[in-house]
Formats: C-alpha cells, structure tokens, sequence
C-alpha cells in the first residue's frame, strides 16, 4: 500500500514538473479520467457479456439470456477493444502536446498564456474537446451496455477524440515550427 501511495506521490511531483498546475495539467488530466470511463465502461461490457454466457450455459429453468443477446455482448466487446486500445495510445500524445505547450508557455492557474496570434488558446480548446468527447464516447459505451445505443456512436466519437488530438498537435507544430 505504502509504496503505491509513493508511487502516485511521484507520478504527481513529475507530472507537475512537465505539465505544471495550470491549464495543460487540467487538459491532461481530463483526458486521463476521460479514458479511465471508457475503460471501465468496456470492463462493465465485458462482465455483462461473461454474465449474458454463463445464465445462457446454465441449466437452469427460465434462463433469460437468448443465444442472439450473447453474440450481440461478446460481439460489441470484441468490437470495443480496438477502439479502447485506439484511445489509449492518444494518451502519450496528449502528454507530449500538454507538455510541450507547458515548455513554451508556462501555466500555473486558470488563465491560457497567450501565444502569438492565439494558437495556444486553440490548442487548449482541442484538447479539451478531446477530453469532453472522450467522456462521451465512454457515454455512448455506457448507452450500449444498456442496449439503448449502438456501435456506430461509439466509433463516431472515437473518431472525433482522435480528430481533435491531431488537431491541437497540429496547430502546436504549425505555429511553433514558424516561430510564432
């Protein structure tokens, strides 16, 4: 226990050192927890699929689960992995990007540093809106689990996650290469 408490204690003294306290730790940080839903939507997916095969291989009289239900389970599982594993790999990226925002314009509070002509300001509204559609893409997996969703929203969001962390490394890229 003492040393994964130790462990995070470190993890936050190098997280403040390359991210600091301000606003690109806030939209690391959203992004992280944002991903950490999705996880344990796709974990909460998975128990009810492994639960939809064990009531169907029960023999027990008035077993509730048909065989289409635990295809559609362990289909939808297997479906969301990728797409989990996908989001997952954005994590490092949008620490490089926070990181590297931080080293050019420090930020220690709530106000965005300003860069010339305002691109860190955009910078910071792409990942937070990475981190936002990120949390509702985990919505969505939650809506499936319910069966009041579908596959395809999922993947749109994912999508849209993805398409704003290029973004936002984009526009740090573009702008920093110029010297702006």
């Amino acid at each position: 226990m003492l040393k994964g408490l130790f462990g995070a204690n470190r993890q936050g003294r190098r997280d403040d050192a390359e991210l600091g306290k301000g606003v690109w730790r806030r939209a690391h940080d959203r992004f992280r927890r944002g991903l950490d839903r999705f996880h344990q939507m796709l974990e909460g997916l998975e128990a009810d699929a492994m639960a939809l095969v064990q009531d169907a291989t029960a023999p027990v009289q008035g077993a509730t689960a048909s065989a289409q239900e635990t295809r559609n389970a362990r289909d939808n599982y297997a479906r969301l992995v990728p797409v989990a594993n996908s989001l997952a790999d954005l994590l490092p990226e949008v620490r490089r990007i926070a990181a590297r925002a931080q080293s050019l314009a420090p930020s220690e509070g709530m106000d965005i540093p300003f860069g010339a002509g305002g691109y860190l300001n955009d910078v910071h509204r792409e990942l937070s809106r990475a981190g936002n559609a990120l949390a509702t893409a985990a919505e969505s997996v939650a809506m499936l689990r319910l069966g009041a969703g579908d596959m395809a929203a999922v993947e749109r969001r994912s999508g849209t996650v993805h398409q704003h962390v290029n973004r936002a490394r984009e526009l740090l890229e573009k702008n920093h290469a110029v010297g702006k």
